[in-house]
């Protein structure tokens, strides 16, 4: 075997040509011999001076070709004058002699030079290219002669992006960019993040993945399926980066409030991680989508000619739990201990249980549960500042007792819990939640499911929205059940008559399941209520006068949080890093945001905000002593801050 910059070409790379393409080897040559030679699909595009050599190593194996000693180590292919396909172009790989049903190699070269580079999304500068680089990298010819900056790259770009005026367009549009110039894509997206984020992200991230099967060109991550059971860490090692630091996992089930998409919810995991590394500063490359596709009961998917993944119904039970077991097991095997595993749009009956069941043996992280709960409770504690008392002198009403709403709800009684020195069970009497079927109370707790039974409190039954509100009178209105239009007028009024300041966060996404929308919000409190929703509205005008609302968007948390986690190398979620993170977020409030009715920070600061949360988080896991990444950085946030992930340009040799 030999190596060419790192990357391993084994001799029976170069000699396991298919017998159809050998045959002719037995021949006399009449010809030049042609040598083939194949890269391993391990290997790097961008390494550099592998073009070089790869160049040289063929010449040497072409001159050294006609000596008998050659002859055993080297397979030699003769051109077949008489093979050739239409434009009389040599059939070398023999596709074109080859019948259907016969086997061929797929060949292919990868260096850092030419058009493969052009075509290589990680190194891919397109028109920026310079001068000196285009002589060096063999670009001359293949582009047009003018070399622009980045910065016009954006700006035209965005110029285009702004031509689509369907939502999906401009998602597609986006995700083209990013398979063939991935910083320019982050680029983009970082210079503009609130026109771009719901781009790529919610709301219009749940309409691609309704259409997944439609709009889908190339896998963006990994889809394992039960057909990869037993072999799911092979699965992973096919995976081209090595260096991996964080999974977005899902298995498709409730993607947003838009239920059961199998396999094609893995939109959610490749958003996800854009806003990693965007916002984050999490490298792309470090970065993992993966799909657990273990059917899907979505009739229409499953009639669909189009759908992606498995035609069956989910597996359940024994045969669910085996699989992520194995995923997990694999996980932990090929990345270790320290690769953050964050789970994504699990059903109710699965996401609790596998946050208990490997949250004390892997850095596990569900952004459903955790995420959504400590952005609400940022802007709760933000919201202080308006309407004046304290966490636990407020009374919160939940419509939605799911993996948010508990979340939210749990996050808050810790949160009363740390200020006030009362046990969390006493914390939790300030908190009420209203399912599907009423008022959570103590008279229904043998029905219920286990994490909502912490939540049962002494009281009559209520099975109305709108009769709870009249008889809990909270002073913080919030929704987390993914139905659309259930904050009515009756009860913004009702929550309006007896609050000056109404809190109403309505939380479900995308737009159309938000529980009102931000000038319902507006109109129906008469201009009092302190607003912000899941999904981004615009604008609202009451009276003459404009309202803007926030957005309670799990992107202001988990990228800085995950960045902590990574920083600090820590081997385990916490609790208490989970209330730092909301901490940190809320005083990042200004003054001149809550002027504005506003109780969340804009997004046009967001990495600045990440390094905050990420400093946050990492010195509590240094507190905590679950960090391994020795000795603690004396400045964190100028540590966070150093470890991002920069979308500029690099420059060639």
């Amino acid at each position: 075997m030999f190596s060419l910059n790192g990357s391993t070409f084994l001799n029976n790379s170069l000699s396991g040509v298919s017998k159809t393409l050998t045959q002719s080897a037995q021949r006399k040559m009449s010809a030049p011999p042609t040598v083939v030679a194949s890269v391993s699909s391990n290997g790097r595009s961008g390494d550099r001076n592998v073009g070089v050599l790869m160049e040289s190593t063929l010449k040497e194996m072409n001159e050294n070709a006609t000596s008998p000693s050659s002859a055993s180590q080297i397979t030699v292919i003769e051109k077949d004058t008489k093979s050739t396909v239409g434009g009389g172009v040599e059939d070398v790989y023999g596709e074109d002699s080859a019948t259907e049903d016969q086997y061929i190699t797929p060949w292919t070269v990868t260096v850092a030079s030419g058009y493969p580079l052009l075509r290589d999304p990680h190194y891919n500068k397109g028109l920026a290219f310079t001068e000196k680089e285009r002589d060096a990298h063999f670009l001359r010819g293949l582009l047009p002669p003018v070399v622009i900056s980045q910065s016009l790259q954006v700006k035209k770009m965005m110029h285009n992006m702004r031509q689509y005026q369907v939502p999906l367009q401009r998602y597609m549009a986006m995700m083209d960019l990013q398979e063939r110039n991935e910083r320019l894509f982050y680029k983009l997206l970082i210079e503009n993040v609130e026109e771009l984020l719901p781009v790529v992200y919610t709301p219009t991230v749940g309409e691609a993945c309704q259409k997944y099967g439609s709009i889908f060109r190339q896998p963006q991550g990994l889809f394992i399926s039960l057909k990869e059971k037993g072999r799911i860490l092979e699965v992973l090692k096919n995976w081209p980066e090595k260096k991996i630091q964080v999974i977005v996992v899902t298995d498709g089930e409730r993607i947003l409030g838009l239920g059961d998409l199998g396999c094609q919810g893995m939109g959610i995991p490749v958003g996800k991680l854009s806003l990693y590394s965007a916002l984050g500063g999490i490298r792309p490359s470090a970065c993992l989508p993966v799909t657990i596709d273990v059917g899907t009961n979505n009739e229409q998917l499953l009639n669909d000619e189009f759908y992606i993944g498995l035609r069956r119904r989910r597996a359940t039970g024994q045969e669910y739990s085996e699989l992520l077991d194995e995923f997990m097991s694999a996980v932990k095997q090929n990345y270790g201990e320290k690769v953050l595993v964050q789970f994504e749009d699990f059903a109710n009956h699965n996401a609790f249980d596998l946050l208990a069941k490997y949250g004390t043996s892997h850095l596990v992280f569900n952004d459903d549960i955790q995420g959504t709960a400590s952005v609400v409770l940022a802007g709760l504690m933000a919201s202080l500042n308006l309407v004046g008392g304290t966490l636990a002198e407020h009374t919160f009403l939940f419509l939605g007792a799911g993996e948010a709403g508990t979340g939210i709800a749990e996050l808050i009684a810790l949160e009363i819990s740390k200020q006030t020195s009362v046990p969390v069970e006493e914390a939790r009497k300030k908190i009420w939640l209203v399912d599907s079927k009423g008022l959570i109370v103590n008279s229904r707790f043998e029905s219920l499911q286990h994490f909502k039974r912490p939540w049962a409190h002494e009281h009559e039954p209520v099975t109305t929205l709108l009769e709870a509100v009249k008889t809990i009178k909270p002073t913080v209105l919030i929704g987390s059940s993914g139905a659309g239009r259930t904050f009515t007028k009756e009860v913004v009024e009702a929550m309006s008559s007896f609050n000056e300041k109404p809190v109403i966060l309505a939380l479900s996404n995308p737009t159309s399941q938000s529980e009102c929308t931000a000038e319902e919000a507006y109109t129906w409190s008469e201009g009092r209520a302190i607003f912000a929703s899941g999904s981004p509205f615009s604008p609202a005008e009451y009276n003459g006068k404009f309202y803007a609302s926030g957005q309670a968007n799990n992107a202001y948390i988990f990228p800085g949080f995950g960045l902590g986690l990574i920083i600090s190398g820590a081997i385990r979620v916490h609790e208490d890093m989970l209330l730092a993170a909301s901490e940190a977020l809320a005083e990042q409030v200004s003054q001149e945001n809550l002027d504005k009715g506003l109780i969340y920070p804009p997004f046009s600061n967001i990495r600045y905000i990440s390094a905050q949360i990420a400093a946050r988080v990492a010195a509590k896991a240094y507190e905590l002593g679950l960090a391994t990444r020795l000795p603690q950085p004396e400045n964190l946030v100028a540590y966070a801050e150093s470890c991002m992930y920069s979308p500029n340009y690099r420059n060639y040799r």
